[in-house]
């Protein structure tokens, strides 16, 4: 009789190589891990390397939660070209000397580019536009507008600034920046924006993704080392170091397994989702606070 293979719940943390989409990797990981309930949280662009979040079986349903999480790059921004996708992956569209472009200047328009602000993605990305994503009609030679929308860049700091010259032999400007930030945050528009302040055009040549939320690049292993050993963080764990823990006593922990909405205790109130453990250190649900009661986004136990 052949033994079932059974993938443990949890998450995997990738380092995703250059070249492949967050699809592809779901994809790779579906055969490793030998299930088809593998899903990513938040998308990395095929250019970007760096930690992915997978969820495996049941940890799937925590994808949703974690993908809004605070995410942390480290990348180089060109300037002195505007790229058609913002990137180095697209056609370049115009080519400006970036050379006498001084420290000052670049520091005050990374300033103008930190905090709350209004960001308009680039066109060439996943966001939908009346259901369509913005690079198919990009592709299609569409014109259209994306609307800004509201993001966070808590830290956007310049390591070193490079010359350089382009292959068509324009003196551009090499920064090695690193950015954290909310999700939904564009690093190459960034790039673009902090380039068009500076009048000179700018896009995203290399991008490496060190942290999502909690998980960190040290934590992240390749497809091939997943290959060779899949590391599976369970899902305990990781809702543990992800959410804040709400530890109930066993009388509770059966109501709320079946259904009874909770009192929950002040402290956390709007502290957004909370991982439930029982007395035993089961992962059971993931619940919100609304007007004083847990509030169930997905239940494991």
């Amino acid at each position: 009789m052949t033994q079932k293979h059974t993938t443990p719940d949890g998450l995997v943390i990738v380092d995703k190589p250059s070249g492949f989409t967050s699809h592809d990797v779901v994809a790779k990981m579906r055969g490793i891990a030998r299930t088809r309930r593998v899903g990513h949280a938040g998308t990395l662009d095929p250019m970007a390397t760096g930690v992915l979040v997978l969820g495996v079986e049941k940890a799937t349903k925590l994808l949703g939660h974690l993908a809004l999480t605070e995410k942390e790059y480290l990348g180089t921004i060109r300037l002195g070209q505007n790229t058609l996708t913002d990137d180095a992956q697209g056609e370049i569209t115009s080519a400006t000397d970036a050379s006498k472009v001084t420290r000052e200047a670049i520091d005050a328009g990374i300033a103008k580019l930190t905090g709350d602000i209004m960001q308009v993605p680039s066109k060439v990305s996943a966001i939908k536009i009346d259901g369509v994503r913005s690079y198919k009609r990009a592709r299609e030679g569409e014109e259209f507008e994306i609307p800004a929308r509201p993001v966070t860049v808590s830290s956007f700091g310049v390591y070193d600034v490079r010359d350089a010259v382009a292959e068509d032999g324009t003196p551009v400007l090499d920064l090695v920046v690193s950015v954290v930030c909310s999700s939904g945050t564009y690093i190459r528009a960034l790039a673009r924006d902090l380039g068009a302040d500076l009048g000179v055009g700018g896009h995203l040549t290399a991008l490496r993704r060190t942290r999502v939320g909690p998980y960190k690049l040290d934590a992240a292993r390749t497809l091939d080392q997943h290959q060779q050993e899949l590391a599976v963080m369970p899902i305990a764990e990781a809702a543990a170091a992800a959410f804040p823990r709400w530890d109930v006593d066993a009388r509770r922990a059966k109501l709320l397994t079946n259904g009874v909405r909770l009192e929950m205790p002040d402290e956390y109130a709007g502290s957004g989702p909370v991982a439930v453990f029982d007395p035993q250190g089961r992962f059971l649900a993931l619940v919100e606070e609304q007007r004083g009661k847990a509030k169930s986004l997905a239940v494991f136990g």
